[in-house]
């Protein structure tokens, strides 16, 4: 027999099992078939080398004459192993036994015995090298002795390298599925609950609706959303708030049943998506979770009731598409806050407040950035000389589409949008350029600015405000600013701090809206500041509601008690303008002094105002403010 050419017709077939492999079994059973079948040795089987104690040899396929030969004794590469393969695995090279009989190899006496009994002559065990590192083992038999030559032995050496290649190959694609898959299951499934995430459950959602479309049928989408999970997150950690959102998904899922896919849609949010579904059906099982998944879950020593809030939006009734249907679902969830049931089928006129809400937030975010906006003021006069003092700056919003847009709207809009500094510091900058203009023409009048919480928390606001002086080179009296009490009390160590520093500059400072914060009168005595302003809801009642009237005469009262000069905002009539007179309020803002005005026009104002020639109060020919 020609070894050689048996060993070159066993390696070719071998490759091209090679090549048509799909996984690591199936190949290396294949291997020893065309071994056995094609290239006639009479067994062939290859094993694994595991690394525990006894160092095992694991045979993991196998094929030809070998009917209970792995059961003969326990195969190892251990040291003192003195068999080829055991050899093979320890070396990293190949081993041949020519003539299995003359073995001498006392320990395995069986083993050479069940050989012998099986007609193999001879044996070559080569090692199988997978990535690197001697993975196991493949031992061919052949039925003569002196059948493995030295050319032989090379050609299937090298397919046992094919081999431990194949192996190798198979196996980094199998990594790869495995961390395809992974990356698939993390893009489409959240990892808390396992549940389709977000990206899942627009796709599937999307699909459903194609598909509803098509037959016609109705689809509904329910968005529920955790009651207070962000205060029990924040008060018993976020491990405790994982359990709940773990709990809630458990309950929902069970509750849905088999073919219902339920979905986590946001931090606190699930979403439970029903085809062929009516809104009177999809509002049964509204009230089925509120009933069923609502009741109270034990989180560490406490025992906390996960209130739950509903939202519900139809297709085609609410829109046409997932993001559409998602959206006015949230939308719902968010309306059934207000509402005693708990649960809400979609209102529209939410949604369209949000969109102008949202596109006013672009425009007002782009009116800052453009120089937009519009600078007024409000006159603030001397109750006791009729004189004007100085004025409040206030900005207004004149917008293309919509006119001009109340000032506690978008006040708001900048709140939500993040645009509060961006804001102030206009306002700052065309204060101290008008001001500037004021000083120019012989004006001397003051010009308030109002610095919000987040304005006080700003660590470049004093710089700013500094940078802002020595640009323009102003008296510090010309410019003044205001902060709410209940901004102060937002962070009380903090806000003196910075009133501190804006001190510093030689500015007059007012607490505004005060009687509305809860300051404490120990805190107050703290504060460098110059005067108090009277919240208008309490002047504006004050001669109708006793518990106002006592208000405003005890910060009148307070305030000079403590060295402030006290304002009062929203004066509105005469009659309040008197009631302030006599309880020695020193200044006076409002409607009834003067309406706001562009700053531009502020000049004219006062050149024409008839306050400073006001009458003594009794006198009939009271003059008219403009």
């Amino acid at each position: 027999m020609n070894y050689a050419e048996r060993a070159l017709r066993t390696l070719s077939a071998g490759n091209r099992t090679l090549l048509r492999a799909e996984d690591e079994t199936s190949l290396l059973q294949e291997m020893c078939r065309v071994i056995v079948e094609l290239g006639r040795y009479r067994m062939a089987w290859v094993g694994f080398a595991e690394q525990d104690e006894g160092k095992t040899l694991r045979p993991v396929a196998h094929r030809g004459f070998e009917d209970g030969f792995f059961d003969i004794a326990h195969f190892t590469w251990a040291e003192g192993e003195g068999g080829p393969t055991a050899q093979a695995v320890r070396t990293g090279k190949p081993a041949v036994v020519q003539d299995i009989k003359t073995v001498a190899a006392p320990h395995l006496p069986i083993a050479i015995t069940e050989a012998i009994d099986r007609g193999y002559g001879s044996v070559a065990a080569f090692p199988l090298l997978v990535e690197g590192r001697v993975a196991g083992n493949l031992t061919i038999f052949a039925a003569e002795p002196d059948a493995f030559n030295e050319q032989e032995c090379a050609l299937l050496g090298e397919m046992a390298d094919d081999l431990g290649f194949g192996i190798g190959t198979l196996r980094m694609r199998a990594r790869h599925r495995e961390a395809e898959e992974t990356i698939r299951h993390m893009a489409y499934f959240d990892t808390l609950t396992g549940l389709p995430n977000r990206t899942s459950l627009q796709q599937e959602l999307t699909s459903a609706i194609e598909a509803v479309h098509a037959a016609h049928n109705p689809l509904a989408l329910l968005i529920i959303k955790i009651g207070h999970f962000q205060e029990i997150s924040d008060t018993l950690g976020y491990e405790e708030a994982d359990l709940l959102v773990r709990e809630m998904a458990r309950r929902l899922s069970q509750l849905a049943g088999e073919g219902q896919s339920v979905a986590r849609a946001g931090e606190d949010e699930f979403a439970l998506a029903l085809p062929n579904t009516s809104a009177e059906v999809a509002i049964r099982l509204a009230q089925r979770i509120m009933r069923e998944v609502c009741d109270p879950v034990p989180l560490g020593p406490l025992t906390v009731d996960p209130h739950a809030y509903i939202g519900v939006a139809m297709f085609p009734g609410h829109g046409n598409t997932a993001d559409a249907i998602l959206r006015r679902a949230k939308i719902a969830a968010v309306q059934a806050k207000r509402t005693a049931a708990k649960f809400a089928l979609y209102q529209g006129t939410a949604d369209q407040e949000c969109t102008r809400r949202l596109a006013l937030m672009s425009d007002l975010r782009s009116a800052i950035d453009k120089n937009e906006l519009l600078l007024y003021c409000q006159p603030k006069v001397s109750i006791s000389s009729g004189e004007v003092c100085g004025a409040e700056a206030l900005v207004r919003w004149q917008h293309a589409q919509h006119g001009m847009i109340a000032t506690g709207e978008f006040i708001a809009l900048a709140e939500r949008a993040g645009l509060i500094m961006p804001l102030t510091r206009w306002v700052l900058e065309t204060a101290f350029r008008q001001s500037h203009t004021w000083f120019e023409q012989g004006i001397r009048q003051p010009l308030s600015v109002n610095l919000s919480a987040q304005d006080l928390r700003d660590p470049h606001l004093v710089d700013r405000i500094s940078s802002l002086f020595a640009t323009w080179a102003m008296p510090p009296e010309m410019m003044q600013f205001e902060l709410t009490e209940s901004a102060l009390m937002e962070d009380p160590v903090g806000a003196l701090k910075t009133l501190q520093r804006l001190k510093a500059l030689g500015v007059d400072l007012f607490i505004d809206d005060f009687g509305t914060g809860y300051s404490s009168l120990s805190y107050l005595q703290k504060l460098p500041v110059d005067s108090l302003k009277i919240d208008q809801s309490f002047v504006a009642s004050m001669l109708t509601n006793a518990g106002s009237a006592v208000i405003v005469r005890s910060t009148v009262e307070l305030g000079h008690n403590l060295g402030l000069g006290v304002v009062a905002e929203g004066v509105e009539s005469e009659a309040q303008w008197d009631s302030l007179r006599a309880l020695g309020c020193d200044t006076a803002q409002g409607h009834f002094v003067g309406f706001p005005i562009p700053t531009e026009q502020f000049v004219d104002w006062e050149a024409h105002c008839q306050w400073r020639h006001r009458p003594p109060a009794g006198d009939t020919t009271l003059a008219t403010a403009h």
